[in-house]
């Protein structure tokens, strides 16, 4: 199973850049996408259902903005439209406003072999802009935190896909001395990910392949000064997984050949079965 996860900076966007050229070359069983930056009439055939593929989104309210999607080769038994839905016994009804976003998606496949697998495409606030959407990140990353959790009780293979805005530790950005007081390199934000790795038992599965990869992981560089060239990056988009199915992980990459977005692909493949 192979699986890309892509920040696409506005879907049409990335079309005009030959996204759809080359995820055609890739042959992926999963494609989690978030900032997809349009609303379903936005988008045409192809981007709602390339080739081979089944299409399903989450899009905010607020046009041009944020959103979530994923392309499956397999069609799923379930699609869950966001956080507001009483999941694995309790109420997140008060999820509505990071829902009104767009920022999350879950497929559910139950195959044949008894097997039970979600796929899930994500992106997490940034707080860059100022200190209200610092707050709104850190209000989304505690109520996010009980799901989480419970994703892990659940007893579903599960891997999270996306932006989570946030690089973990200091060899996942290249100036990680000049960040530490800034947006997705707050102590705060990096605790909350680490919670989750020692504590909850998610897995980044990026670093269980390469645990000290230094400027090959970044997966996001700055439209300022000449970071891409320079190659000034951070590391902020993930694939979070469940242990059993993080223990299948078998190669991780991120693609910089060609550019799409200000984001770069990471691609995991699997030995797992969708």
């Amino acid at each position: 199973m192979k699986i890309i996860s892509l920040n696409l900076n506005g879907i049409r966007s990335a079309a005009n850049k030959g996204v759809f050229s080359w995820l055609k070359t890739q042959q992926a069983d999963i494609i989690c996408m978030q900032e997809i930056k349009a609303q379903a009439a936005d988008l045409s055939p192809e981007m709602l259902n390339p080739e081979g593929y089944f299409g399903y989104f989450h899009y905010a309210e607020k046009k041009g903005y944020s959103g979530v999607g994923i392309y499956s080769k397999v069609k799923p038994n379930k699609v869950i439209e966001g956080l507001g839905n009483p999941i694995f016994g309790y109420i997140t009804n008060h999820m509505t406003d990071i829902d009104a976003e767009g920022r999350y998606l879950e497929c559910q496949f139950d195959n044949l072999n008894g097997q039970k697998l979600s796929i899930i495409s994500l992106y997490l606030p940034s707080g860059s802009s100022g200190e209200e959407r610092q707050a709104f990140k850190f209000s989304v990353m505690a109520r996010f935190l009980p799901h989480l959790q419970a994703l892990i009780a659940s007893g579903r293979e599960v891997v999270i896909c996306g932006d989570w805005n946030i690089a973990h530790q200091e060899v996942d950005l290249k100036n990680y001395k000049g960040n530490k007081k800034n947006s997705g390199f707050l102590p705060e934000e990096r605790a909350w990910l680490t919670e989750l790795f020692n504590q909850v038992g998610w897995v980044d599965v990026y670093r269980k392949l390469h645990p000290s990869t230094t400027e090959e992981c970044y997966t996001w560089w700055s439209n300022r000064g000449q970071a891409w060239a320079k190659n000034v990056g951070w590391r902020i988009d993930y694939q979070v997984a469940t242990g059993n199915l993080a223990a299948s992980a078998i190669q991780a990459s991120v693609y910089k050949e060609s550019r799409f977005s200000d984001h770069a692909p990471l691609m995991i493949d699997y030995n797992w079965e969708l």
